[in-house]
Order: C-alpha cells, then sequence, then structure tokens
C-alpha cells in the first residue's frame, strides 16, 4: 500500500505541475485596441484654440436624440491641413468682430451607422418637430438627409457656423422640453448664440440650402459672410446644407475612417 500510495502523489503533483504551467502559459483573452487616429489628424484647439465648439453629437440635442456613438468628448478633429484653414479664416472673422463656431468635424463610421440604424426605425421621431418637422423620415434616404457614408469621416469637412463677439453662452438642452421647428424666427426657435442663418443647425429641410432664394436680408448676408469666408482659403460649400464645408484637396479622399471622437485618438500629433 505504501508504494502504491507513493506512485499516487507522484501522479498528482506531476498533474497539478502541468496544470500550473498550462495556466500560466495560456493566452489571455484581450480586448481589441482601439483605433487612433493617422497622424496627419489634429484636434482644431491645438491650432486656433479660439474657435468656439458646440460639439452637438456629444449632447442629446441632434435630430436622433441621444449621444452618438463614437463621440467621447465634446472635441473637433480634423486634417492638419483642414484646421490649418480654419485657422486662417478665423483670423479674417476676428478682425470683424466674429468667431467661427464649430458643431461637428471628422465623424466616426460608428457614428453614421448609428444615424443609418435610426433612421430605420420609422417609429423613432423624437425631434421631428425640431430637426425635420416637414419631412416623413421614410424619406430620409431618399431625400438624402441620411447616406451609409459621410465626408465627415475621411476627416476634412466640417459643420459650422459664425457668432458674434463678444459671444453669449448658449443655455443647456433640456431632454423632453417642448420643440420649435428650425425654420421659425430665430426669436423663437432654441437659442444658438450664432448669427441668424434663416434655418438651425442641421435643419432637414429646403430652407437650408445654401442659396434657396426664400432666404434674404441679414440672413442672406451671414450666409455669404460665411461661404465667403471659407472659400477663400480652400473651403467648398455642400449646396444643400448652409454649414456644410470640406477642405480641398482632402488628404484622405477616399478613406472613410472609424476611430472615437478622443483624445486619445490625436494624442501626441
Amino acid at each position: 500500500m505504501t508504494g502504491l500510495a507513493s506512485v499516487f502523489r507522484t501522479l498528482v503533483a506531476t498533474a497539478s505541475a502541468l496544470f500550473a504551467v498550462t495556466t500560466v502559459t495560456a493566452p489571455a483573452a484581450q480586448a481589441e485596441p482601439e483605433p487612433r487616429a493617422p497622424k496627419e489628424f489634429v484636434a482644431l484647439r491645438s491650432v486656433d484654440p479660439t474657435i468656439i465648439h458646440e460639439m452637438r453629437y456629444t449632447t442629446p440635442h441632434n435630430f436622433v436624440g441621444v449621444r452618438i456613438d463614437g463621440y467621447r468628448q465634446p472635441l473637433c478633429i480634423l486634417t492638419r491641413p483642414a484646421a490649418q484653414a480654419l485657422h486662417k479664416a478665423q483670423s479674417k472673422l476676428l478682425g470683424q468682430g466674429y468667431s467661427l463656431k464649430v458643431y461637428d468635424c471628422y465623424r466616426p463610421q460608428r457614428a453614421v451607422d448609428h444615424f443609418v440604424r435610426w433612421a430605420e426605425d420609422l417609429a423613432d421621431e423624437a425631434m421631428k418637430k425640431e430637426f425635420y418637422p416637414q419631412v416623413d423620415k421614410s424619406r430620409l434616404f431618399a431625400d438624402g438627409y441620411i447616406a451609409e457614408k459621410s465626408g465627415h469621416s475621411r476627416g476634412s469637412t466640417v459643420d459650422l457656423t459664425i457668432v458674434k463677439l463678444p459671444a453669449l453662452p448658449t443655455r443647456p438642452y433640456i431632454p423632453g422640453e417642448p420643440l420649435v421647428p428650425c425654420y421659425a424666427p430665430q426669436s423663437d426657435r432654441f437659442p444658438d448664440n450664432s448669427v441668424d442663418m434663416g434655418t438651425g443647425f442641421d435643419c432637414f429641410d429646403t430652407l437650408s440650402h445654401t442659396d434657396d432664394p426664400r432666404i434674404q436680408g441679414k440672413q442672406r448676408a451671414n450666409r455669404q459672410l460665411l461661404k465667403g469666408t471659407l472659400s477663400a482659403v480652400g473651403f467648398v460649400n455642400l449646396p444643400e446644407e448652409w454649414w456644410h464645408f470640406t477642405y480641398k484637396p482632402e488628404p484622405f479622399p477616399d478613406t472613410f475612417f472609424d476611430f472615437p471622437v478622443a483624445r486619445r485618438s490625436v494624442a501626441g500629433h
């Protein structure tokens, strides 16, 4: 019996040792690391800290009504040439008593996918009264308001406006508050501190077309000031959206990125 017990103890010790080795050497499961921006991308504040930021997709005050996927921090990220061009435009506007204000800059593909999922859910119309009061949600793809790819994801497109200095603060949006159509008179719309452009940002309506003939007077002059200032430094306006501009030539004309909007994505750039 003593011999058998000795053999048994040896077998148990050997098995335990093998188990310990297996446990130590087995690779640990690890989450996929987040993608980071190429070195050509920068935070706009690192190029021009005077440009006002109101990053709408980090808040619920947008056409979806919730914070959008991929927007971790209220940060404007752009390719360096686009950021430098905005700095030139800002320098000109400051001399006239105005400042640029950005609403959205680089947009990750996961955010675009969020927009697509929302657009396909025809029952979710929480923000319709403000952002698309006259558009049937089933028409958002056909009418070009939502698409599966966005130029923003290439890093050289920016949504922005102009603010008269000194800039007054914009009050926070309160989820559930009464909504007013984005094309209502400026005194009735959500109190954005920008100059009157005739509609609010992200207004899904033909009145948002930059040169819509119904927009006249000071509203038209404000749109032309924005367009003229940005065109002079290399930006091209999207005719359907007075706020939407793309810097040309784009450093990444065919690449749609998906790194998150976060300081970590451009750290050290």
